[in-house]
């Protein structure tokens, strides 16, 4: 696809993309797709994958508690425990507002390590990444922000998250509709939004400006972004999943090429067939 060469002219030493159609093939890719890339907080959908494996297994339920009082796992994935961004403290009721929380998805991967037994690095890669056939993506430490992975591995993701193999199709569709509706809160490095829409470790676009996918994405487009400088997003209404990566870091440049690349990946997916 010519429109993946756009990531040629961004300030980053190395980048690199691919689209992956609703079937599972490829419709295009540039770059060094076996480069290995911090992946920052595109960790989070990986672990709430295997979140959700834990709770097709009977290991865990969405709703037992989880994290602060009155909060659940649910809660933990969507981002509306209470707990704070970087710390293990409350800073408000479970369920009132979409606080985005990196202590969440670590008090989740403790959470499931005690259910299961099985570290929760250790329980990702036999999940998640062993049967998808992810060999080179890891966990480093934190669930919430310490994977590292290629993109070709989060093409085998992606192709996942549109044809699931590993999970029920329900149990993907709910992890992709919109928890608790209505929660105001802060979308990191795009201001606030109103409402500020979550799954289940997935952000939804909804009606979001500004936001990091393209103007003309669908509303039904969900995926995330990290602060290392990258991002997977899957259009449903396109039929197609984009994986970039990058080692620079999230910043005013990344706001300014994001959403022209998306715009411009999605004319040429609907154009025709990839020429490259």
């Amino acid at each position: 696809m010519d429109s993946l060469r756009i990531i040629d002219n961004w300030p980053a030493a190395t980048a690199a993309a691919a689209v992956v159609r609703a079937d599972g093939s490829l419709a295009g890719s540039h770059g060094p797709q076996d480069h290995r890339f911090p992946l920052a907080s595109v960790t989070k959908p990986l672990a709430a994958y295997a979140a959700l494996v834990a709770y097709e297994e009977g290991a865990i339920e969405l709703d037992e508690p989880a994290g602060p009082a009155g909060s659940t796992v649910r809660h933990l994935l969507a981002h509306t425990s209470g707990l704070a961004f970087d710390e293990h403290r409350a800073s408000a009721p479970p369920g009132q507002r979409r606080l985005y929380s990196n202590a969440g998805f670590e008090v989740l991967g403790d959470h499931i390590t005690k259910a299961t037994g099985i570290p929760f690095a250790q329980y990702l890669h036999q999940a998640v990444c062993e049967p998808l056939g992810m060999t080179a993506t890891t966990l480093e430490g934190s669930p919430a922000k310490d994977g590292v992975s290629t993109v070709s591995d989060l093409a085998r993701f992606a192709a996942e998250l549109q044809a699931p193999r590993l999970l029920d199709v329900r149990t993907v569709a709910e992890a992709t509709s919109v928890v608790q509706p209505g929660l105001k809160g802060v979308l990191p490095g795009y201001g606030h939004q109103s409402p500020n829409d979550w799954g289940l470790g997935l952000e939804i676009r909804d009606g979001k400006s500004p936001h990091w996918t393209g103007t003309s994405s669908s509303p039904r487009t969900f995926g995330h972004f990290g602060q290392s400088g990258t991002f997977l997003w899957v259009d449903p209404d396109a039929r197609a999943a984009c994986v970039v990566l990058t080692d620079r870091a999230f910043g005013p440049w990344a706001v300014e090429a994001w959403t022209p690349f998306t715009d411009a990946v999605l004319t040429e997916l609907a154009a025709g067939p990839a020429r490259g």
